[in-house]
């Protein structure tokens, strides 16, 4: 689960990392009162989305009066707002947060993520703050320096002040750096974040650290234990069929292709996702309808797949072991019946009573596509829309 800045912001001050003075508003006219309230003489004010580059899209203006401000919001509120993480079709801005302008004298890049490979959370540090990190990983990668925290023990004082001495902070610096550093690899183990990431964290000329942007992800398996987080949620935010798919009890998660997949079991779908790409298509969503998967939940799987005006073909890849192949076949007969597909549909069965399945299929009268093999199921998928020749 992603949260907005301005709610990243608040949990930053909860755990003693300094912010600048800002305050949130949904109107024009609460803009012009919140940077009345602030001191100034510059205030800036920012486009409230999931999502980064904001500034390049036209989401973050600088002002210099209140008046400015309110203009400002006019601007951003009620804006379809394109970044390079939001895709093409954009986001709407609902909210802008108005802060006070900072004077900087240099920016740095700091994180902690969860590292899935050293099975432990790592802590970044870069002196190349306000650029996308994955640019500098990519040209300069010896600008970005890494330690890790050991499961169970905190992150220590020495490693802190490693990665900012790295960052060429001097000792002062340094020393009020490696608390806030603490402070944040903290806030992530407590709060089981996935990602807790400060671009830019600003040296203001006085000598101060200040996180002039904040973005968390949180491990959503892990919000049942954390109510004050699973409450920031923004419902507006999350994709529409991804909402839907929820409600309907559905692991999906919707991409950018024209494939849509059902599959039973996560592991399976993402290699399926693999190979569909390898030959040449794209996947337009994840759907594992679970081990366990019935024909309600084949019909509801092919509902929200069909919602996505952009899927031209399905592919279904089911592996028959706690489900009979049989059982599942006749499943997908029914839902395709109820539902009444009108694209192609390739489907690849494999496991107990196989061959069964295979003759439901063949003997229901529908276009299906039967492949033997998920190699074969997804040229034939590629195929019919257009992926390969």
């Amino acid at each position: 689960m992603n949260i907005h800045e301005y709610q990243a912001k608040n949990l930053f001050k909860e755990y003693h990392i300094p912010v600048p003075l800002g305050g949130l508003a949904s109107t024009p006219k609460e803009a012009r009162l919140v940077a009345d309230s602030l001191p100034g003489p510059v205030w800036v004010v920012k486009a409230q989305i999931h999502a980064g580059g904001r500034g390049k899209g036209g989401g973050v203006k600088v002002v210099h009066t209140a008046a400015e401000a309110e203009t400002a919001a006019t601007q951003i509120l009620g804006m379809t707002l394109v970044t390079h993480q939001t895709g093409p079709e954009g986001k709407l801005v609902r909210k802008v947060w108005i802060e006070q302008g900072t004077d900087i004298s240099s920016e740095l890049y700091l994180a902690v993520v969860l590292d899935r490979g050293a099975e432990c959370l790592a802590v970044m540090a870069s002196p190349a703050g306000g650029m996308d990190i994955e640019e500098v990983a990519a040209k300069t990668p010896e600008r970005i320096f890494t330690t890790h925290v050991v499961p169970g023990q905190v992150l220590w004082p020495f490693q802190a002040r490693k990665l900012l001495f790295g960052c060429g902070l001097e000792p002062k610096q340094v020393l009020s750096g490696a608390a806030l550093i603490q402070n944040l690899v903290r806030l992530a183990w407590e709060k089981e974040a996935t990602l807790v990431e400060i671009n830019p964290l600003a040296l203001t000329t006085d000598g101060s650290l200040l996180a002039l942007d904040g973005k968390l992800n949180f491990d959503d398996s892990a919000l049942k234990r954390h109510k004050e987080i699973a409450a920031l949620e923004d419902l507006t935010e999350t994709d529409l069929l991804e909402r839907q798919a929820v409600d309907l009890g559905l692991n999906y998660i919707r991409l950018n292709g024209n494939v849509g997949t059902m599959v039973n079991g996560a592991g399976l779908a993402m290699a399926t996702m693999d190979v569909i790409k390898q030959a040449g298509a794209e996947p337009a969503n994840f759907l594992d309808v679970g081990g366990g998967a019935s024909e309600e939940m084949v019909t509801k799987g092919f509902e929200v797949i069909l919602s996505d005006p952009h899927v031209t073909a399905i592919l279904i890849n089911i592996f028959g072991g706690i489900l009979r192949c049989d059982t599942l076949a006749s499943g997908v007969v029914t839902a395709a019946k109820k539902v009444n597909i009108k694209v192609p549909l390739v489907i690849r069965l494999e496991g107990t009573n196989v061959e069964d399945g295979r003759r439901i299929l063949a003997e229901s009268g529908l276009p299906f596509e039967v492949a033997e093999s998920l190699s074969e199921a997804a040229t034939k998928i590629a195929k019919v829309t257009g992926g390969v020749q």
